[in-house]
């Protein structure tokens, strides 16, 4: 068996929860190379959908935005963004979206705007971008994101993209009818939510990760489910396809 990182077993893991017949809506970044990982592995026939109004596309490297011409000349059509989130999005056509953070809570909530108080932040992030409507507009939500308590809060500093809200049935109470986070992977584990209470619970952990290691890279109070799975490791053929589709991107995004 190949080594591989953290991060690698992350992205695997991410794109195994994928199938051919998902409509996916993708984020850049980690999600997008999950996407595309299942793509060019066991789900060929899946749809990616990118914000910019790509539909069908097929990269053959990672792009650096949405508005990457990567996206458009390797897709089976372009719409306006107007029509990608009122008739797609809106219209209840995309099965799953696929989205990061900088700040979650235990309920799937995401932050995404600001770390700190909104007036004198720390830091000011990117913003929203699409992440609100995809978050209440795709069928379910899958989470990627690497595990720690600077990112892993008890309360976010603003909520930029619902999850759960305050948990139990406060995401419906707004009218949101859609599934909500289904799943978060994590370098460390998968969690998913309560069937209840709807805060996220530990059903699988990595190899070579401990319960320790999770409650330590968390700030809620981890909570484990009954009966714990073991996450498989990568494929040598995973990591091999993974790994090819970086070096493309390196290769093509160099001194951008």
């Amino acid at each position: 068996m190949t080594n591989y990182t953290p991060t690698e077993m992350m992205t695997v893991t991410a794109a195994r929860a994928l199938g051919n017949q998902d409509v996916c809506f993708v984020g850049i970044g980690m999600p997008s190379a999950a996407c595309n990982l299942a793509r060019l592995t066991h789900a060929p026939e899946i749809t990616l959908i990118y914000e910019s109004g790509t539909i069908g596309t097929k990269p053959d490297v990672l792009p650096l935005s949405i508005g990457d011409g990567e996206l458009c000349e390797t897709a089976m059509n372009t719409v306006p963004v107007t029509e990608m989130f009122r008739y797609w999005l809106q219209g209840g056509k995309i099965t799953v979206g696929f989205l990061g953070a900088a700040q979650l809570d235990k309920y799937g909530n995401i932050n995404t705007t600001v770390i700190g108080d909104y007036d004198n932040p720390k830091v000011r992030l990117p913003g929203g971008g699409g992440a609100p409507e995809i978050a209440t507009s795709c069928g379910e939500i899958f989470l990627v994101m690497k595990q720690s308590k600077r990112g892993f809060v008890e309360k976010i500093d603003f909520v930029t993209s619902l999850g759960y809200g305050k948990g139990g049935d406060d995401r419906a109470s707004y009218g949101v009818t859609t599934k909500g986070p289904s799943r978060l992977i994590t370098d460390l584990c998968i969690m998913e939510p309560h069937s209840v209470d709807k805060h996220f619970i530990v059903t699988s952990i990595h190899p070579g990760v401990n319960r320790d290691d999770i409650i330590a890279a968390t700030g809620w109070q981890v909570e484990f489910a009954d009966e714990i799975a073991q996450t498989p490791v990568p494929s040598d053929h995973e990591l091999q396809i993974l790994r090819d589709l970086h070096a493309r991107t390196n290769a093509a995004h160099e001194g951008q």
